[in-house]
């Protein structure tokens, strides 16, 4: 049994935490869904199950004005707390704690009955709130009171208000959205007595055995946000009005600063909870880019922090707690911080998942169950896609054989984690590789298989995860020795020299040109906190309100020019929530980003282009093709030809339109269910 601190109780007076893990609020999108709470209850059972402290639900709105979305979910009647009811159940019969977060939007709202301080549009939403009358101001204090009272009736042991990440509380507090002139705005007095009234009318209603947690918003990181007087001032009032446990919020969701995505460093932002910690007598919950234990247990150890709080980490393994209860640390599955399955999901109207492990959110879709029947199986290709369905297919009892040519496992993913930002692909690989010993996988590397050899083995049916090449453009001189593929540059088959062109502006392209600027000297700063602080303008000392000053940040170690020939702007398909960031990193080193070009051809001037009409040449040392991939179908179009046996083909080899490791992952796992 492990001995860490994060395993030892919280004692709140009225009840008992077993331990010290939070798993963080998430909408789902399964809050929503048709039977959405059915599935939304084995979601958090299965957390529970295996030994987390707190659940805090997804945001739920007291009142209709308050809703995310036209339909989005709120708890405001009677006839709502079945659904509610069936999910607490499951939860509390494992000995876990479960809180509903109310989240009130303000002007974050996508419907036009959006309200919030002053009359105001966010810029990351499409309609303009109204500002609130006081008569409206007093009915909301009850409408959260009300849904505090109906989560009480409904079994929750307690809430979260959602105080933080520029919701309509927030929105409060802040001069940057409260223009107020009556005695909800100005001073900060006023400006925190909407929170401060919410808390005493919710405390009122519930009475003292039920826990309140409020997300206070330590960082605002925008302009003409609170002071850190100002933040102390209010954590210290909110405990004086009832609120038990006091959560760690960083950042307004339109703050041009990264906070949870991967090239943020881990616990970047600990420092803020340890400076509140020490101002408080109540509990404080640490938040932001926890994903390893070992490192999270530092935090209670050294009173930084009462508890921790992971979201995603929940959505990557849901066995996190147990696992590292028993000292199995190497088989957690851990967050990759990449947000292409989770809030991407959630911003385009999807159900929320994992890109590295697609049962999140959908493990009624999937079986526990061994197999009947064992099959023998052959996986050529050793990608993400091949080792998601292998270890799954083992997992449920079929003998699996893995056949790589290369030295190692991991295919794309070998590429992704030298890129600066995206480190914790090692974790993952790491993972695969345990997963491999564990369920006694056999891995045949440098290995590759030929059509007699697959006509001779012995096996029930044929996987085919043979990945992706990278495509080269037809363009005169593309065999100049001045051309290397993203591969030859990413694995280190080649080395660019100073003056660069990037031939390419998706994903790839973006993933190159971080990896040309970044000096290989030096740290990443997704692993140098001052760095990551420096480069974004993020201020430790707290002198201006928000927390901001001026950003620092280091030119590019090479001169690059990035070209595509469609209009659109560079990273167009980037993902929804983190594509801004590499956007915003490459242009502040000072890359240089063309559109609508045409290439000529390649010599030793470097690229020929045409731009509006006219010819130019962008001088390079190197070009650096990033202009997509071609599947490597052909071993398998043999196959089905030749073998009678089922065969498959799964990943970049089935479609390789863009590099897609959540679609490879997703097909590996959902092809090995259904064998």
């Amino acid at each position: 049994m492990s001995d860490l601190d994060l395993f030892t109780p919280l004692d709140l007076g009225f009840t008992k935490i077993n331990n010290r893990f939070l798993m963080g609020s998430m909408h789902t999108g399964l809050e929503e869904a048709k039977n959405g709470f059915e599935k939304l209850g084995v979601f958090y059972e299965k957390r529970a199950k295996a030994g987390v402290g707190i659940i805090v639900t997804g945001g739920i709105a007291p009142n209709f004005q308050g809703r995310l979305s036209p339909f989005g979910h709120q708890l405001s009647f009677p006839w709502q707390l079945g659904k509610h009811k069936k999910l607490t159940s499951r939860v509390k019969k494992h000995g876990t704690k479960i809180c509903l977060q109310i989240l009130h939007a303000g002007r974050y709202a996508y419907h036009p009955l959006g309200v919030s301080a002053s009359s105001s549009k966010s810029p990351i939403t499409p309609f303009k709130a109204r500002k609130i009358t006081k008569l409206e101001i007093k009915k909301t204090i009850f409408d959260f009171a009300n849904t505090a009272n109906m989560a009480k009736k409904a079994g929750y042991d307690g809430i979260e208000i959602m105080g933080s990440e520029g919701y309509f509380i927030n929105q409060f507090l802040a001069p940057r959205t409260n223009k107020r002139t009556d005695n909800y705005g100005g001073s900060h007095e006023n400006r925190m007595r909407l929170a401060l009234e919410i808390v005493k009318s919710i405390r009122k209603k519930v009475g003292d055995n039920f826990i309140i947690i409020f997300r206070v918003s330590m960082l605002d990181l925008v302009k003409d946000a609170q002071t850190f007087d100002e933040v102390i001032t209010f954590s210290k009032e909110l405990e004086k009005v009832g609120v038990n446990i006091i959560n760690t919020g960083i950042g307004w969701h339109e703050a041009r600063v990264p906070t949870i995505a991967t090239m943020v460093p881990r616990q970047a932002f600990t420092w803020i909870t340890e400076r509140v910690k020490k101002e408080i007598n109540i509990p404080i919950i640490a938040t932001n880019r926890i994903n390893d234990l070992k490192e999270g247990n530092a935090l209670i150890k050294e009173n930084i922090a009462d508890m921790i709080s992971m979201a995603r980490p929940f959505l990557a393994d849901p066995e996190i707690v147990s696992k590292a209860e028993k000292n199995r640390f190497d088989e957690i599955n851990t967050c990759i911080a990449c947000n292409q399955a989770c809030l991407d999901h959630v911003f385009a109207g999807k159900l929320t998942s994992c890109l590295v492990n697609p049962k999140a959110c959908h493990e009624t879709e999937f079986t526990e169950t061994k197999v009947l029947k064992t099959k023998k199986l052959a996986v050529i290709g050793a990608g993400p896609a091949g080792l998601a369905f292998s270890i799954e297919a083992a997992r449920r009892g079929h003998k699996v054989s893995i056949f790589e040519k290369k030295a190692t496992i991991g295919g794309q993913f070998n590429i992704a984690k030298e890129i600066p930002g995206k480190e914790e692909f090692h974790e993952t690989l790491r993972y695969f590789k345990t997963m491999i010993k564990k369920y006694n996988i056999e891995l045949k590397l440098n290995h590759e298989v030929t059509m007699s050899e697959l006509e001779s083995l012995k096996f029930d049916e044929y996987i085919f995860s043979t990945g992706i090449s990278p495509r080269i453009p037809k363009i005169e001189g593309i065999d100049h020795e001045k051309v290397i593929t993203y591969e030859e540059l990413l694995t280190g088959k080649k080395v660019a020299g100073h003056k660069v062109a990037v031939i390419g502006a998706g994903g790839i392209g973006f993933d190159a040109s971080e990896f040309l600027a970044h000096n290989p000297s030096h740290k990443s700063p997704s692993v140098e906190l001052k760095a990551f602080l420096s480069e974004w303008g993020i201020d430790m000392n707290y002198t201006q309100r928000g927390a901001l000053t001026e950003k620092k940040t280091i030119p590019s170690y090479r001169e690059i020019t990035m070209l595509q020939r469609k209009e659109t702007k560079p990273g167009k398909n980037l993902g929804k929530t983190t594509g801004w960031i590499h956007r915003k990193s490459l242009k502040d080193k000072g890359v240089k980003m063309l559109t609508s070009v045409s290439y000529e051809k390649i010599s030793d001037q470097g690229l020929h282009i045409k731009r509006e009409g006219k010819s130019e040449i962008i001088k390079a040392d190197n070009i650096i093709i990033c202009a997509g991939q071609v599947p490597n179908t052909q071993l398998y179009e043999l196959a089905k030809v030749n073998l009678s046996r089922p065969c498959h083909i799964i990943g970049g080899a089935y479609e390789a339109f863009e590099i897609d490791a959540k679609r490879a992952i997703n097909q590996g796992v959902r092809l090995a269910n259904s064998l």
